[in-house]
């Protein structure tokens, strides 16, 4: 069988050493046929750079190396373009105006040997990049193709120094409205990234770009689909849950069939089949959780959010809105699209197991040590398995005896019930076990809601005072579960931050 292609992005080297594959140059070929500026926004390792080498090959007219493939019949290879390929994703970061022209000038002369071309300007790297342009269109005869991937690294790299983000994207939006300028040099420009900055900001020079990140024709550009998995990669299946499977890593919704993220599969293969968080464990999004304490965000709400189209679209530096960066880096997707009279609207979820998980785990990680963390697992591993409900307080009791204490200074967090739930939530849900926030019933919402050894938990939380557990009974949320029930209600004390009262009924 093949080998994996596992962080591999050069086309070239996937076919001449004969790695698998998934045939992508059929929406390739639609795609050139179709556009002439394209925008594409993806989670990262989602296959981008893949796709924009494929389009470097094709344009180049390298038909060797789509021999069997769906292009290789549809496309005139007679006719080649020069390819101008921009990739901010090696190298050292850029960290002010003076390294991103460093860069730009890096990145500029790689082109110009690979195009045997030279230009003059060596002062300024926007007036190189229009030189370039103009000399590349000259000398092959040939209008020019422009592929720039992960076009908003430098700006992301920078999300946390606000204004040298700023600064930064000041510097790109200049370089990248050379597009624009230069359309009579041009056949085709392709842009990816994972951020969709507001076109008055990085795009307002490049106002002709069209945005495909979610047209359901190339829903599946990037990716990997169940039939895939069916087929193409049946053979390296053999005997897997692929029940299993699909819950762990399938789920992306782009608005086409919901898909793999393809680092996933392929390291689930190569590391015999054991379900991890490999995406995840790429790049823990410690800027975002932060953002999540700071913003006292309810976090159990992470799971049924609902958001209107333009939010999807708003990455905004200076107005940084956590949805939209939480959907755009793939810690969201698209759960179900609502009807609304007021244009589209989305309802937003974790997308598969991994990643809910794993987020919900980064979050507790945040607030306590990993040594007590181990030791609230075995607790919570002993409740599982024994559905004890008298294990349960315990267990919460240590839980929030365990949060640092600078998770409350210099806010009132703790006052507030959504405080104690979004932390039971993120602590039951990083542990893998089966839990419902806001449970909605015929007569309201129960606060949590957790399945365990065949038993059924209703938490009603309650800050200073109150009867929970009253409350439950009054309002029967028990009623839309059957078997054994337990009825929890738990009051937490402010200065104590903890447990001053946990009453329990089984129904």
């Amino acid at each position: 069988m093949k080998m994996m292609p596992i962080g591999i992005q050069t086309f070239r080297t996937i076919i001449e050493d004969d790695y698998l594959y998934i045939d992508k140059t059929e929406v390739a070929r639609s795609l050139i046929e179709n556009y002439r500026y394209v925008f594409l926004s993806r989670p990262r390792r989602f296959g981008k750079s893949l796709f924009l080498d494929t389009l470097k090959n094709i344009f180049e007219g390298n038909r060797e190396l789509f021999r069997g493939l769906l292009i290789e019949e549809q496309w005139n290879w007679e006719v080649t373009y020069p390819v101008i390929k921009i990739s901010f994703g090696g190298g050292s970061k850029v960290r002010c105006q003076e390294t991103l022209r460093k860069k730009l000038f890096y990145i500029l002369n790689d082109n110009q040997e690979r195009l045997d071309i030279t230009c003059v300007e060596k002062e300024d790297p926007n007036q190189c990049f229009a030189e370039l342009l103009k000399k590349a269109s000259q000398k092959y005869r040939q209008k020019v193709v422009i592929l720039i991937d992960e076009y908003d690294k430098p700006i992301l790299d920078n999300i946390e120094n606000i204004s040298a983000a700023l600064e930064i994207r000041d510097g790109m939006r200049e370089f990248y409205t050379n597009i624009k300028e230069n359309d009579e040099y041009l056949r085709f420009a392709f842009l990816t990234g994972v951020s969709k900055f507001a076109k008055v900001s990085i795009f307002s020079g490049l106002n002709n770009l069209e945005d495909i990140s979610l047209n359901p024709d190339y829903g599946n550009i990037c990716g990997y689909t169940q039939l895939d998995l069916d087929t193409t990669f049946a053979p390296y299946l053999e005997g897997v849950d692929m029940e299993k499977v699909k819950v762990w890593y399938n789920g992306y919704n782009f608005l086409g069939d919901t898909v793999y993220n393809p680092f996933d599969i392929l390291l689930f293969i190569k590391n015999h089949c054991v379900f991890k968080n490999y995406w995840f464990e790429t790049g823990t999004p410690t800027f975002l959780i932060d953002l999540i304490k700071k913003s006292h965000y309810f976090i159990p709400r992470l799971n049924k959010l609902r958001v209107n189209e333009s939010l999807l679209n708003s990455f905004d530096i200076q107005n940084l809105n956590l949805e939209t960066i939480l959907f755009q880096s793939g810690y969201l997707t698209i759960k179900r699209l609502i009807p609304s009279g007021t244009g589209i609207r989305y309802e937003l979820g974790f997308p598969n197991k991994e990643v809910q998980i794993s987020f919900n785990d980064a979050i507790l990680q945040s607030m306590i040590s990993v040594s007590e963390k181990e030791l609230l697992h075995d607790e919570l591993l002993d409740f599982i398995e024994t559905g004890d409900v008298n294990k349960l307080e315990p267990i919460i009791r240590h839980l929030f005896a365990s949060i640092a204490y600078n998770n409350y200074t210099n806010n009132q967090i703790d006052r507030y019930e959504g405080f104690y739930s979004s932390v039971l939530f993120a602590f039951f849900i990083g542990f893998g076990v089966n839990i419902i926030a806001e449970d909605v019933s015929n007569r309201g919402r129960i606060d949590l809601t957790l399945k365990a050894c065949g038993k059924t938990f209703l938490l009603e939380l309650k800050v200073t005072d109150g009867e929970p557990l009253e409350q439950i009974k009054t309002m029967k949320y028990y009623e839309k579960y059957s078997g054994e029930r337990y009825l929890i209600g738990i009051v937490f004390d402010l200065k104590a931050r903890n447990v001053s009262k946990f009453e329990w009924e089984m129904v």
